[in-house]
């Protein structure tokens, strides 16, 4: 499925080129717990927050999500198994539950693993001057002295 058929996670991108590569598989338990098993991949292009440049997020998501009518059935889920309301007519649409996977996979401040800071942020590694200054206005100083 095209990433771009995923409107609230086309939100979150940068751009929206790429598939989603999917397989839901719907079953029982030994418990008789309806439950869908999610597995979703796709190459994801976000913003760095680092260089606002942008970069390919590959987001592979493996999940098994508990069929439930009602929020109070959430508590005889197995551990390790989330819960998914079903609507009263209890359909569901896969869509749907794809992209909330796929949008709870994706980092909270994105950054690009093989980006760095720029050099002028970083500084050419300037020996500080006036080191005893800047220990007499570390707020911390005060805390120094009461542990000795």
């Amino acid at each position: 499925m095209p990433v771009a058929a995923f409107g609230r996670l086309c939100g979150a991108l940068a751009c929206n080129d790429g598939e989603v590569v999917y397989r839901l598989d719907f079953g029982r338990d030994e418990l008789g717990t309806d439950y869908v098993d999610v597995h979703a991949q796709a190459p994801l292009t976000m913003t760095c927050q680092r260089t606002l440049e942008p970069f390919v997020l590959p987001v592979a998501v493996d999940s098994r999500l508990g069929l439930i009518r009602r929020e109070r059935d959430e508590a005889g889920l197995p551990p390790g198994c989330e819960p998914l309301l079903v609507p009263d007519d209890g359909r569901l649409h896969p869509a749907d539950v794809i992209e909330d996977e796929l949008l709870l996979a994706l980092p909270l401040v994105p950054v690009n693993p093989d980006s760095s800071l720029p050099d002028a942020l970083v500084g050419q590694g300037e020996p500080e001057q006036g080191g005893a200054e800047s220990q007499e206005n570390n707020p911390f100083a005060v805390l120094r002295e009461l542990k000795k």
